[in-house]
Order: C-alpha cells, then structure tokens, then sequence
C-alpha cells in the first residue's frame, strides 16, 4: 500500500499544493498505521492510549481533509470546466468513500475513552486490518476523483488532449 501511496504522488504530485499536502498527509498515515501494527504484534498489552489516540487523530484528520477541503474544491474544479461527467463519477464515488468513514467513525468511537480503548484493546489488531483494507479502497477511489476531477482539467491535460486530436 505504501508503494501505491509513492505512485498516487508520483502522479499527482506537483499538480496542486492542497493536494500535494493531502497526500503528505495520507503517507504519513500509513506509516502510522505500519507503527501501530508494528506495535500490536510486538507486545499488544503495551500499547498505551496515547498512541491510538495519535493513530486515530491523524485518521481522522485526513478524512476531514478529503470531505471538507480536497472534494468539494475537486467538484469546484469540475463544475469551473462544465464537466458534468466527472461531477457524476464524483457522487458514485463519494457514496464508496462513506464506507470508509463509517468504518473510520466506528474505530475512532471504540477508542475515544480510555475505558473503552481498554475494553477493545485485544481487538486492536484485527481494527487495524480492517482499516487497512478500507483505506486501501479509499485511496484508490481518491486517485480517481483526482484524476478525473482535477488532473483532466490541468494545462498539460488540455494540451495533451489538443494534440491527440491533431
């Protein structure tokens, strides 16, 4: 996942500074979450709270980001170039994403005290698993609003697309 991560950038990266943070952001996290895991199998009673709550916070820092910054200017974007298309695939999309947040909301409300963190500590490493599948789901789904939403409307894909119709 950490090289699907490297190539998103590779592709990405560069084309715009809210974007280029955001997937910063999603590196970051994934590192976490290999700590995290890392963690886990060493020696899961010592995982203390302060690391979950540091996973988590990061967790839900970067959906945050993707709902409430990088999609709707994704969809501004779309709409500043009349492309009902892409604003189409943006909602089949997003109904995919909420999956995802669900499942990010449903961890973060299973460790938000540190008597429930307790409780559900034995389950950690199976949360862990789970939200890897789903993050993975996830950045694949914002690598296509991304490309469709935004790369598509960049200078160097309105040239592109001017010199394969010539």
């Amino acid at each position: 996942m950490l090289e699907d991560c490297t190539n998103a950038q590779e592709r990405w990266g560069g084309v715009h500074q809210l974007i280029d943070r955001w997937l910063d952001e999603r590196r970051a996290l994934l590192v976490h979450v290999v700590e995290l895991k890392d963690a886990c199998d060493a020696e899961l009673e010592t995982v203390s709270k302060a690391s979950v709550d540091a996973f988590s916070e990061r967790l839900m820092d970067y959906i945050s980001a993707g709902h409430f910054e990088i999609y709707p200017q994704l969809r501004e974007e779309a709409r500043a170039f009349d492309d009902e298309a892409a604003l189409a695939l943006a909602d089949r999309l997003m109904e995919r994403l909420e999956m995802s947040t669900e499942l990010v909301l449903a961890f973060d409300e299973d460790y938000a005290s540190s008597a429930r963190c307790q409780q559900h500590l034995v389950r950690l490493p199976a949360w862990i698993d789970r939200l890897t599948r789903g993050l993975g789901e996830r950045f694949k789904l914002e690598d296509q609003l991304i490309a469709r939403l935004h790369a598509a409307h960049s200078p160097g894909a309105a040239h592109a697309e001017a010199d394969s119709r010539a």
